[in-house]
């Protein structure tokens, strides 16, 4: 799995003019899921995000995470973070998994971001999205969960 993280002010994203997902202060999180990722991905990467401490605490440090700051999560799926454009021209998604699994994956890694006690917000996967948002910092940062290998 590849996420991108982009701590925000705030941000949304709407699907034919409709607001479907809304956030305030918190992380957008923009979710690519590749043919071997697993649950064990999931979790990984939703505890390494839910701890991430990229917000400034009283003393203006980066030493705060999304929980500490009671912050919001907007996640987003995004294939195209398995864009290959290393020949020609126009990229290949053969890295991506396949709507069916890259779903149910998705949606596990957002019902546990809500475990942890985080409120997320989402958009409608496989839809033609737009996003907003007011990058924070700006800050942004890319995960990626590690291979395991079996």
């Amino acid at each position: 799995m590849r996420v991108v993280i982009q701590r925000c002010k705030q941000a949304k994203v709407t699907v034919d003019d409709q607001i479907v997902g809304e956030i305030g202060q918190g992380l957008m999180l923009l979710v690519g899921i590749a043919h071997e990722d697993t649950e064990r991905d999931a979790i990984y990467l939703a505890d390494k995000i839910a701890g991430l401490r990229i917000f400034e605490d009283h003393l203006g440090k980066m030493n705060d995470s999304v929980q500490d700051i009671h912050g919001e999560i907007l996640s987003i799926s995004q294939f195209t973070l398995y864009a290959d454009c290393r020949k020609g021209r126009r990229p290949n998604f053969m890295g991506a998994a396949a709507p069916e699994p890259a779903s149910a994956l998705y949606d596990r890694f957002n019902q546990i971001l809500r475990e942890k006690g985080l409120t997320v917000a989402t958009g409608r996967f496989g839809a033609e999205m737009d996003v907003s948002l007011t990058n924070w910092g700006p800050v942004t940062i890319i995960l990626d969960s590690p291979v395991v290998s079996s």
